[in-house]
Parts: C-alpha cells; structure tokens; sequence
C-alpha cells in the first residue's frame, strides 16, 4: 500500500513553527493564550552597552546616588527632629517677657546736685519703657536700622545672612566677621546669652560676660536658630522688641533706650521726635565709639544715616526727614556740659564700694555740687587758656570751689585736651606746694603769740644738717630787706625769714598745725618744710585754707550728704566730712587772715584782686617751675588752683603769683556775679601789737565821755589796708557776742595810735608813742604769774643744725611779749583805759574788760 505523502512544507511554515516540545512553555505553565499574553506585554530586553570598565562606573555612581538620595530625607528628619526637640526645651525654658527686661548685674547711682537735680550717672542706669509707651517713631527707627523684615519673618532671615556674608566677603572679611545678618529676635538671643545667666565664678565682670555672649562663630549661629524660634513662637513680636529695647547698651552707661533718652535728652523714651530717635537707634552699632557725649557731630551724622534709611522704607515722608534733617538732635544741658565729671568720679571713689562702684541695687547720691559754679569756673579756666596760653599746650589746671565748712561746690580735674584721659589732677595728683605750705609756719607762730607786726629778719641763713652738707635757703630775688614784720614776710613770701620763724617756733609744731589743718600725708621735718617740699593734693590744701578762712577749725571735704536706695525713705549714709577740731585760736585765725590779705593788697598774689571785694590768699612756686599755686578765699567761697605738666615738665615764666592767680581771680569774678559783697572777719593790729575789738561803737554826741572818746578816735583811726574797717568772724578770741562786728584802729608806721590817744585823753592822761615789736633774744626778769611759755626766739645768725627745743603749749588767751622780757606785758594805754573806767566793777578781769567795752560802745553803728 502506498504511503501518503507528506505535505510540503513551506518557508512560512518553516518560519513560524510551533515550539518544540521540548521547550518549556513560555507561560510557565500558563495556558498557551495567557502566556502568549504575557509574552508580548513583557518589554523587550535591551541589548547590554559598552565594556566592563564603563558598565561598572555607571553601576556605583548609580548605587551612590541611590545612598544619598535614600538617606537625606532620613537626616533631614533627624534634624528636624533635633531642631524640634531643641526649640520646645527652649520654649520650656523661656520665663515672661517682662521678666526680661532688666538684665542688669550691676546697678546704677544717680547724683544729685545740692538743688535736686541730676548732674551725673554711674554704673548702668535703667528705666522700664513698654510698647505702649515708647514713641512709634523710636520703634520704627530701631526696625529701620537693625530689622527691615522683623515683622515677616520667623526669626530667621536667611536673605539677610546671605546678604551679609556676600558683604563680608566682598570687603575681604570672614563670612561672619563684620555684617552678622542677625535680626533683632538673633541679637535678642545674643543680650539674653541664649538664657545662660551671669555667673561671677565663671565670669570676672559683667562687661567679660556679655562679651563671651557676643562672640560670634559657627556654633554660637547654630545655636540662636532653635533660641529664637523659641522665642518667636512663646512672645509676640512687641514683646521680642521691648526686650531688645530694655536691655540694649546705648553707652554712656545707659542701658535700655528709655534711660538713654533721659540721659541724652533729659526727656523720656516716648517723647523723642524722628531726629533723637534716629540718633538712639544710631548707637545700636558702636555704643561707645557713637556716643554724642563722645563725639557729637559723629553721632549727628550716624543719626542722618538712619533718618534716611526710615525714608526709604516709608516710615518718614519727605516733609518730616527734610525737618529732622535740618534740625539735628541735641544734648541736654547737662548731658551737654558733662557736668561734674571728675566731682562725681571722687564721690564714687570716697563712698563704700559695695553702694558705688559695686552696687547691686539703684542707689541715689545728694551732693553738694553746684552745677552753675561748675559752668562758671569751666567757662573762666577755658578763656585764661585762651587768651593767655599758646595753641596746642600740654599744661594742665585743676580747680577746686568750696564753702568753708568743706563743702565741696565743684571740681576741674584738667583741661579737655588730647590725650589728658580721665586722671583727677584735684584729687590724685600729689605735688610739692611751695609757698603755698608758708601759712602754716605762720599759724604755727601766732598760735603760740606772735603779732603780725613783730619783726624779724631777712638774711642769708645757713643750716648744719647732721650727716648732710649744709643747707642754705635762698629768696627768689636774690635779696634781703633785713628786719622785717611777719606781714610782709608772708605778703612778699621770704623764705629765709620763713625759715627763720620755723625754726623758732619748732618744727613739730609746724608740722602738727598743717596736719591738722588737712594735709594729711607725711611731712618730714627737715629744714626745708617750710617751703612746702612736701606734697599733697589740691583739694587737701584747699580744704586746710577753708580751715584757717573758718576761724582756725580744721575741715575735711566732702561732696557726699546723702545717700540711699532708690525708693527708701531713709538714708543709708549722711553726710561724710565737715567741721572738724580746732586747731589754733580764732584770734590767732583772724590775724593770719588779715595778713593773707596783705598778700593781695600788697604782695606776690596781686593779680588775684577783686574790685570791691576782700581777698586774702597765697602763691606758690616750687622749684624748678613744675608746679604753680593760688589758694585763697572770699566770705562766701574757698577756691584753689593748681597748674603744671602732668610729666613734671617745668613751667616756662609761670609762678604761682601769674597764670594761678589770674585763673582763681577769672573764676571768683565768675561765681561772684550777682553775690553781695561780705568784708572777711578779721582782727588787724595796731602799731603797739594790740587788739581791740568791741560789740558796737556809739555816736560821737553820747553822754558818755569814753563812749564819745572811742567814736571819735575811731572816726580818725585809718586801717592798714585802705580799707574803712576790719570786721571779726562770729566766735572770736575775746567772747564778743556771735552777731557783734567789731572795729579795730590799726596804725602799721609806728606813728601814735588815734584810738589810743583819744582813750588817754579821755582819761587824763597823754598816750606815749609806741614803737613796733620785735623779735630779739628774752632779758631774765622775774617769773610770770602764769605759766605762760614765750616762743623761741629768732635769731639772725646762722641757725645750728641742732634745733632748739619747741615750746611747750600756749595756754589759750595768753600773748607774747614784744619787750624781750618773760614778765607779762605791760597794759596798752588802750587797756589801761578801759581798766580804769570799769575798776569798781566787781568782774573778772576779762568779763570786766568785754563788758565795759560792750557798754561803752553800745549805739554806734559799725562802719562797713
């Protein structure tokens, strides 16, 4: 049988031939339709590309991208998620806004002058100002200057870090240094030192704390970002603000814009107009360096910085910036005068520190300072350094102004010159006095009862000093006048005869009376101490003249009358300085007085007159020029002056009897305008040496022949100075009443004494001539009644280097005898007058004397 033939295959069949049974189906076991399905959905596999080498670097830079990619959304929750955590402890941390305000360790003292008002801050003032209170225009400047997008943002302004980078890199700086890009929430988190408290262990001061605070670097940025989300999401944008403006350094030592505005423009923080609020804002920068009690000018260009920077962004239209343009701010008068620099610097100083300089709380000084006598004696130092020294000199003043009884009224510690810093040349400065030392010689001398009309002698002197060679004092002219009185040996400033009198009354007795007085560091007592070789400070030596002015009552300085805490009633500390003891007799006082006024009338402090008005002072020059003084006084004040260079450089054709003078007499003729001229109390001598003073004098017509007598002789009599009469201080040697003037005739040529003539007269009897007193050697003669010591007596040799033993002390009331003889002096005819008049009263010799004199006297009017 034939087979059948297979059918012919053709090339299509061949083509598309149905799998082999062998392979698996490509469904995996699916249906054919399925897996027909499945195969056709499934994409083609795309043929592999380029070598090893290339297909490896395309694998891990692929599985790189996939880590990265894959972990920083991991990390960026992580961070989060720190910042988140971070923020909420701040938050939790964060107390009430105004607990925020004063941030203050230290606190403020605020001076009072002797009328109430204040003149002078130290420490860090600081007064509370709230967003309802501050002036919109102050709020606006500070916003304008420091944060334009305050109120956008969330307390951080990346555009501004980037501008502020961008800044620092373009003017060569770091990224951070300079421009910080900080917005006031960042510079809130800096005053608050990221709530980090002041710690005085870790810290020495509160200025080296806040200036860790301020540091910038990467890390302190890192950590304001979470501080001051913290404080954007608990506070308000007027609470973010108001701490800004509380706690911000304005200088000056004004912390907060409100203790600013009323330092600077002596008016509260919402009163400022658009020019004062721009120059506060202007201080946010550079606190010190824009300062406009530092520099106002500066700061008045700072200040139009800022107004225009409130122009351009529309917070002044063009009619206020044209007139806050114009019109610059200014200082208060005080602010401007910088009143009592230097006073209220010393009132720091002699306080405790712990209520001063340390204080911890807000302290309020009442002091004796007088602010229009500070203007007065500024104004007066400034026109004689004007008009009588050339441009661009280096020599320093000091002044001091005080009442008598120590009151400080003000105080020049130096010229405002380049470079003079803030030394007190009144109260740190110890230089030699010269002969502004001779009036405690003096005193000395007539303590123990020497006359001012005494004599004694102008020569050449020499001193063996054992040990050392011998020392032989000269005069500034040269020359010697001989026998001389002790007035014209201090009005003409002789030092042989100053010397010669030291030694005389000793030189520990010297040396006690000027201590006493006030000049309080160590004298040594060497020959030459009574030409001032020691040294001291111009308010010390100004204090121990207001004690010879005083009446002979030693005086210690003050300026301090009150302090206490702010808002106590009562004082934690008086008054600190005054009246002390008394240190040589009223009467020995007065007479040291009139002879200081001889000074001015008749010898080396001429230029220091004042028209109508009594003045007794004196110079002094020390060696070498480096140091020129005035000190001297009126009724009403005591005022001295010191000039010189502060590296002791020599003072060229200036002695204390020039420039000194005519600077004191510039500022006594200022601070007296308008006073009242008052006559010093003083006792002048007569020809004989005596002294007679009485309550009042009684017309020449009485019924009384002595009361008559003395009017008339009175009426004659020409005092010694020119003047009509010398009056006598409250208090004084002889008891008089407090309120009683009294007149004394005076007669300096020796010629009879019309007083006493008259008085002898009267009496029946003829007044012989005196003749003056002199110092020679004491005649034996029988013991006194009275232990009554005499001086030792001047001699015009050579003085030994041995000096003769002090006197013991004067009893008080007794006197000297001009005689050379130890018996007490015989009665003036003055007195033997007096005595004979009043003998049947049965008094005391002294009560008989004052009252015979008082009664004799009464009903005249004293002549002025």
């Amino acid at each position: 049988m034939k087979k059948p033939e297979k059918p012919r295959r053709l090339a299509a069949d061949r083509r598309y031939a149905a799998p082999s049974a062998a392979a698996p189906p490509s469904g995996g076991g699916l249906p054919p339709q399925q897996a027909q399905r499945r195969a056709s959905a499934a994409p083609p596999r795309k043929p592999r590309r380029g070598n090893f080498v290339t297909r490896g670097v395309t694998g891990a830079v692929s599985l790189t991208w996939r880590l990265i990619w894959g972990s920083f959304w991991r990390t960026g929750a992580t961070l989060a998620l720190i910042l988140g955590l971070t923020v909420a402890y701040y938050y939790s941390t964060l107390p009430d806004p105004q607990a925020l305000f004063d941030g203050r360790a230290r606190g403020s003292v605020t001076m009072l002058d002797r009328d109430g008002r204040v003149f002078a801050w130290r420490g860090e003032t600081y007064n509370t100002v709230s967003a309802d209170r501050i002036a919109p225009v102050l709020r606006n400047a500070v916003v304008a200057t420091e944060d334009k997008r305050f109120f956008s943002h969330l307390g951080i302004d990346p555009r501004g870090i980037a501008s502020a980078v961008n800044i620092n890199m373009a003017e060569g700086r770091g990224p951070l240094e300079g421009n910080g890009g900080s917005t006031i929430t960042q510079q809130v988190s800096k005053l608050l030192c990221l709530g980090e408290e002041f710690d005085p262990i870790k810290w020495k001061s509160e200025a080296e704390y806040e200036a860790d605070c301020r540091k910038s670097s990467l890390w302190r940025k890192i950590k304001e970002v979470p501080y001051s989300l913290a404080m954007e999401a608990k506070y308000s944008k007027a609470d973010i603000l108001n701490i800004y403006m509380n706690r911000s350094y304005l200088g000056a030592g004004a912390r907060g814009f409100e203790a600013a505005a009323q330092r600077y423009f002596g008016k509260s923080a919402a009163e400022v107009n658009a020019a004062e609020a721009a120059m506060l804002a202007g201080l946010l920068k550079a606190p010190s360096y824009f300062s406009p009690t530092s520099n106002l000018q500066r700061s008045q260009d700072r200040a139009a910085v800022i107004l225009g920077l409130m122009h351009d962004q529309g917070y002044l239209d063009d009619a206020q910036f044209a007139e806050a343009k114009a019109n610059p701010a200014v200082l208060s008068r005080a602010a401007a005068a910088r009143a009592g620099g230097y006073f209220a610097d010393w009132v720091m100083e002699s306080g405790p520190g712990f209520l001063t300089s340390e204080t911890t709380e807000d302290v309020t000084i009442t002091t004796t300072f007088d602010q229009t006598v500070q203007r007065q004696a500024e104004r007066a130092l400034k026109r004689i350094f004007d008009e009588k020294v050339k441009e661009g000199s280096k020599a320093q003043a000091a002044v001091v102004v005080m009442s008598a009884d120590g009151a400080v009224r003000a105080m020049i510690g130096g010229r405002d010159t380049a470079g003079a810093g803030t030394f007190n040349r009144a109260t740190q400065a110890k230089r030699q006095t010269g002969s502004a030392f001779k009036p405690f010689v003096f005193a000395a001398a007539l303590d123990q009862g020497y006359s001012p009309n005494d004599t004694i002698l102008d020569a050449p002197i020499t001193i063996h000093i054992k040990g050392s060679k011998p020392w032989t004092p000269k005069n500034y002219t040269r020359r010697h006048m001989g026998e001389i009185t002790l007035t014209k040996a201090l009005s003409q400033s002789i030092n042989t005869s100053t010397i010669r009198l030291q030694e005389a009354v000793g030189r520990d007795n010297v040396r006690r009376v000027a201590q006493d007085f006030g000049f309080a560091h160590d004298i040594t007592a060497s020959p030459s101490m009574g030409l001032g070789v020691a040294e001291t400070t111009l308010l010390e030596m100004t204090g121990a003249y207001a004690g010879i002015r005083n009446g002979g009552t030693a005086v210690r300085p003050y300026g301090l009358v009150e302090l206490r805490i702010k808002g106590d009633d009562k004082p934690l500390i008086g008054q600190v300085g005054g009246m002390g003891q008394r240190v040589i007799s009223p009467k020995a006082a007065s007479e040291l007085i009139w002879m200081m006024q001889q000074v001015v009338e008749n010898g080396t402090g001429g230029r220091a007159k004042l028209p109508g008005r009594e003045v007794a002072g004196k110079t002094g020059t020390t060696s070498s020029y480096r140091d020129a003084w005035f000190i001297g006084f009126t009724e009403q004040y005591v005022t001295g002056v010191w000039m010189g260079y502060d590296d002791n450089t020599p003072l060229q054709g200036v002695t204390g009897g020039g420039l000194p003078a005519e600077i004191w007499q510039a500022v006594m003729a200022e601070i007296h305008e308008g006073l009242p001229p008052q006559p010093l109390g003083v006792i002048a001598p007569d020809a004989a040496g005596n002294m007679i003073v009485a309550s009042d004098i009684v017309s020449a017509d009485s019924d009384d022949p002595l009361a008559a007598a003395l009017a008339e002789a009175v009426a004659a009599a020409q005092p010694v100075d020119g003047r009509e009469t010398d009056v006598i201080q409250p208090g004084d040697a002889t008891g008089m009443p407090i309120d009683a003037p009294a007149i004394v005739a005076t007669s300096p040529d020796g010629a009879a004494d019309p007083l006493a003539a008259a008085l002898a007269e009267a009496m029946g009897e003829s007044a012989p001539a005196p003749e003056p007193a002199r110092l020679v050697e004491p005649a034996p003669s029988a013991p006194p009644p009275a232990p009554v010591p005499a001086p030792v007596p001047v001699r015009s040799g050579p003085i030994g280097a041995d000096p003769a033993p002090p006197p013991a002390p004067r009893t008080e009331g007794s006197t000297v005898s001009s005689s050379g003889e130890d018996a007490p002096p015989a009665p003036s005819p003055v007195e033997a007058a007096v005595a004979e008049a009043v003998a049947p009263a049965d008094l005391p010799a002294d009560d008989a004397l004052n009252d015979a004199l008082s009664q004799a006297l009464q009903g005249i009017p004293a002549l002025n």
